[in-house]
């Protein structure tokens, strides 16, 4: 397990209604060459996955600080609050210092500036956009596959949200129903983010009354990092398309639903590529599961789901126990996954809370690789590797995919001095 010191994270918001500061890894000859070229053969295979997932570790770490910050901003703009037209960015300041699998330490200086802007009419139109430049300076000779220090920049967020409800009372019509419609790239938070939890360039549609019916119709962000880490260009070409459907049913404080999505593999149009032997691409599976959250009291919050994935994929393409390359195989998905999490809630003006979380994701036992293809699932055998297509938040120096994982974690947080110019400072 790799393992991350704890990271200094340093940012400041401004825009026209808020400022916030806070802070945030003996044999005959030929019989001899043979058994060496096959143990050579595997071992490369190995380096190769374990590169693979170090830079897999390293970049979700990276996104899961990004994301933290951009929560906390966003939740500085209560929604009855937001003027008209709402624009400003900040900057953030961060380093990173994290050891890979093979206790190799590596040192990153992030500086991120993030520009916003939102114009709402009536609340029955709104325009929102959000774009991020950063720059990667990392310690000599440390950068992910020798990536030199580069500056980048790309839209986050752009969306159009359209409401149906608040169109008919600028009309001074009234319905007892709601329509919202989205459309652009925006993020999306499947269920409890078991299932998927990311952005995506897409549409979204939701219809609130008795029942909330949710309908997605999406593709990833080509840089999305992939589930598959031994796919080429895993961490800055993803195409993969959703599209699903979820149903909830609001009972008092809780609010049980059941949901299902599909996805379909946009990649596989990319030639074969050699590893170590020629490797095709495709994994198309779709998710079915349910699950539940709200309050229990005013002092407990609970989320809970689980969910079934099926569907088909190709096997690895070498045979791990003799080093030769072997023929891929479309094979059934049979994989499952749940996780549960309760809060305790002081209600404090600290905002302090304790939680326990758990996440239990099925793997599979003749897999070298519990995510990818290469390195992956036994040829003419059942897939039994759970694949998330989001991240769920279990903190910043471990964040393991969810496949193959059985994790408890305990946390505390408060917010220990709410009112000046440290109100953002959470512990």
């Amino acid at each position: 397990m790799s393992s991350a010191p704890p990271c200094l994270h340093a940012s400041v918001v401004k825009n026209g209604l808020a400022t916030t500061r806070f802070a945030e890894m003996s044999l005959k000859w030929p019989r001899f060459f043979f058994a060496l070229l096959c143990v050579l053969l595997v071992s490369s295979a190995g380096t190769t996955a374990r590169a693979d997932e170090n830079t897999d570790r390293f970049e979700r770490t990276v996104q899961e600080l990004q994301r933290e910050t951009q929560v906390r901003f966003d939740a500085e703009l209560p929604p009855g609050q937001r003027a008209l037209i709402d624009y400003g960015g900040y900057l953030t300041l961060g380093y990173l210092s994290v050891d890979d699998a093979a206790h190799d330490n590596h040192g990153l200086r992030q500086y991120q500036l993030v520009g916003y802007g939102r114009v709402n009419l009536d609340d029955v139109h709104e325009f929102y956009f959000r774009g991020r430049t950063e720059y990667d300076n990392y310690n000599a000779g440390d950068a992910y596959n020798h990536e030199p220090d580069h500056l980048e920049g790309y839209v986050e967020e752009g969306w159009y949200r359209f409401d149906l409800q608040h169109f008919a009372a600028s009309r001074g019509q009234t319905v007892s129903y709601d329509l919202s419609l989205k459309a652009g790239r925006q993020f999306v938070d499947w269920g409890n983010g078991l299932t998927l939890d990311q952005y995506v360039d897409g549409i979204a549609a939701q219809y609130s009354g008795p029942v909330v019916i949710d309908l997605l119709a999406a593709v990833t962000v080509p840089q999305t990092i992939d589930f598959d880490t031994s796919r080429p260009d895993f961490d800055d070409n993803t195409r993969r398309g959703y599209y699903g459907a979820k149903l909830t049913v609001p009972v008092g404080r809780q609010n049980p639903y059941a949901y299902f999505l599909l996805q379909r593999d946009y990649n596989r149009a990319q030639s074969p590529v050699t590893h170590l032997v020629t490797t095709d691409y495709n994994y198309d599976s779709y998710y079915v599961g349910t699950g539940s959250n709200g309050a229990l009291s005013d002092n407990f919050t609970y989320a809970a789901e689980v969910c079934y994935e099926g569907g088909h994929g190709l096997s690895d393409s070498l045979d791990a126990l003799t080093g030769k390359p072997t023929n891929q195989s479309d094979d059934r998905i049979e994989a499952w996954a749940a996780n549960g999490r309760v809060d305790y809630l002081l209600n404090d003006s600290r905002k302090t809370r304790f939680s326990v979380q758990a996440v239990f994701a099925s793997g599979d036992t003749d897999r070298q690789n519990t995510e990818a293809t290469f390195g992956g699932n036994l040829p003419h055998t059942a897939d039994r590797a759970f694949n998330s297509l989001g991240v769920i938040y279990d903190g910043l120096a471990f964040t393991p995919p969810v496949s193959n994982l059985l994790m408890l974690r305990l946390g505390a947080s408060t917010y220990p001095a709410p009112v000046g110019r440290l109100h953002g400072l959470q512990v």
